[in-house]
């Protein structure tokens, strides 16, 4: 390795160690938080935050991404521990999806990220971002309730004003570290805003406790299991029951995680390389494999299913991270700090944890961010919302598939209206209508190239030129055709320009007509 490689690696190191601290004080509640949702062990959530960071992380190919346990498979964990009888057997599943993953990856399966339109990935972060901040706003007021409409005036209400004290201080630390002058100052660098507002909840719930009204409950701390002995430690681990395996439910469940991890992976793929500074490309098909191993690893220890998750990858962009050894770090982090100091651990309030992810969140759906896709026309800020409006409304998965719906209705639909465009000129006697088609004319065109051609009228003349298609089908040839042979009769004179090379030759392409 030269002086350069080695200079550019420390460079990374400098960047990556402050930025695998603020994702793994992000990653900690949110291994916990999905455990709980997914109605898994806690301690499983913990497994898969460091196997996503350690294992993933070393073999994926992805800069800033960053793996462990996704709140959108939270559901489908529920429900499939639930109907499967048991954890452990839900453990073969994770292990037989990983396998799949792995295969996919080799089938070089991974170009399917490349078929989603930016509108939709766009909507997903800032989907995402909603959902991130809104959930955040009950433990921020010291409230253990789930957030809805019902409930959302009592958490108000019912705010723990210790609570409330400490997420105000979160916040303001985090917004006074953004700002530009503390963001030229060096000690910023490795001081990172969020590691402040940690060091400040903490020593607050400690000066709080000797005021009553104000003191810190349990239930409003991060709760990490602490054991007493290594035989303990070990014993949070838990192992598949293979014996499952002459279960068919089990390879149905294993299918269903296979394909929604590999999508959302793909997809967070996708998202985080828009955010690389550097525009970085990820290898989708090692992202696959890495993927694979690491939920075969997950499910033989007993972890939940991994995927690349975008929250993790956006703060790890924001905390400026700059290669994957940042997501390494966090999961060396992750498991140092469950070994050795999860006492300490259980000393930081949510409240503090809430600021960090309402910072996220914003980030994720700036207001900006809607104003820029309105710019962009209709065509992306119509999808944009619809996937936005389905995530915080139904689900992840729901949400991409109508935002996919509505993105290919609009290209269908403008490739209904565009195949062409038509001139109108006055001639001496007659009257000219020029048709110029498209680059690409597919069949989807065929009604309404047949529609305009209907709508010539009688004694006139049309010019149809090809000069810039490159892609005609079969059937919009017939149509013109079959309107050439029907001109004769309405005293339509008709020209066609390189929709023929000439007489003897092909049309445009490879179609063939039939003459029979």
């Amino acid at each position: 390795m030269n002086a350069r490689k080695i200079k550019n690696k420390f460079q990374d190191i400098k960047s990556d160690l402050p930025a695998s601290i603020v994702v793994f004080l992000v990653a900690m509640p949110l291994c916990l938080g999905i455990a709980m949702a997914s109605g898994a062990p806690l301690f499983s959530g913990l497994i898969s935050g460091i196997i996503g960071g350690i294992v993933v992380g070393a073999l994926s190919g992805s800069p800033l991404g960053v793996s462990g346990p996704a709140a959108g498979l939270a559901v489908i964990v529920l429900n499939a521990i639930t109907d499967l009888g048991g954890f452990e057997i839900f453990l073969v599943a994770v292990i037989i999806a990983g396998i799949i993953q792995v295969i996919l990856g080799y089938l070089k399966a991974g170009i399917i990220a490349y078929f989603f339109p930016s509108s939709v990935i766009h909507g997903m972060l800032a989907g995402i971002g909603i959902l991130i901040f809104s959930k955040q706003i009950p433990p921020a007021l010291g409230s253990t309730k789930k957030l809805s409409f019902s409930e959302f005036f009592n958490i108000i209400q019912e705010a723990h004003m210790g609570v409330l004290i400490i997420s105000v201080t979160a916040l303001a630390l985090l917004l006074i570290w953004s700002t530009d002058w503390f963001k030229k100052q060096s000690f910023t660098k490795i001081i990172q805003g969020p590691l402040v507002a940690v060091i400040s909840g903490i020593l607050l719930s400690i000066g709080l406790a000797s005021i009553p009204e104000l003191a810190v409950k349990s239930e409003q701390l991060v709760r990490v299991p602490i054991a007493t002995s290594f035989d303990n430690f070990i014993g949070n681990f838990r192992l598949p029951d293979f014996t499952a395996l002459s279960n068919p439910k089990v390879y149905i469940t294993a299918v269903v995680i296979a394909v929604v991890a590999s999508i959302e992976t793909l997809l967070c793929v996708e998202a985080s390389d828009k955010q690389d500074p550097l525009k970085r490309i990820t290898p989708t098909n090692r992202e696959l494999k890495a993927q694979g191993i690491g939920n075969i690893i997950a499910g033989l220890i007993g972890g939940l299913p991994v995927t690349q998750v975008i929250v993790r990858s956006s703060a790890n962009q924001q905390a400026g991270g700059k290669s994957k050894l940042s997501t390494v770090f966090h999961g060396i982090l992750l498991l140092i700090s469950i070994i050795l100091i999860p006492t300490v651990l259980n000393l930081i309030p949510l409240g503090t944890l809430a600021a960090i992810l309402f910072v996220v969140g914003y980030k994720l759906a700036k207001p900006s961010l809607f104003v820029k896709m309105y710019k962009e026309g209709m065509g992306q800020f119509v999808p944009f919302v619809i996937t936005v409006a389905g995530i915080v409304f139904t689900d992840l998965l729901t949400g991409i598939a109508l935002g996919m719906l509505v993105a290919v209705f609009i290209i269908l639909r403008n490739n209904f209206k565009v195949p062409y465009k038509r001139v109108h000129q006055n001639g001496d006697k007659k009257s000219i209508f020029r048709i110029e088609l498209a680059e690409d004319v597919t069949f989807l065109n065929k009604a309404s190239i047949l529609s305009t051609l209907n709508e010539i009228p009688h004694d006139s003349s049309v010019i149809i030129d090809a000069t810039h298609t490159r892609f005609i089908h079969h059937d919009v040839i017939e149509i013109i055709e079959d309107f050439t042979v029907n001109a004769k009769v309405r005293d339509i004179t008709v020209e066609t320009i390189c929709l023929y090379k000439d007489k003897e030759e092909e049309p445009i392409q490879h179609f063939k007509l039939s003459k029979e």
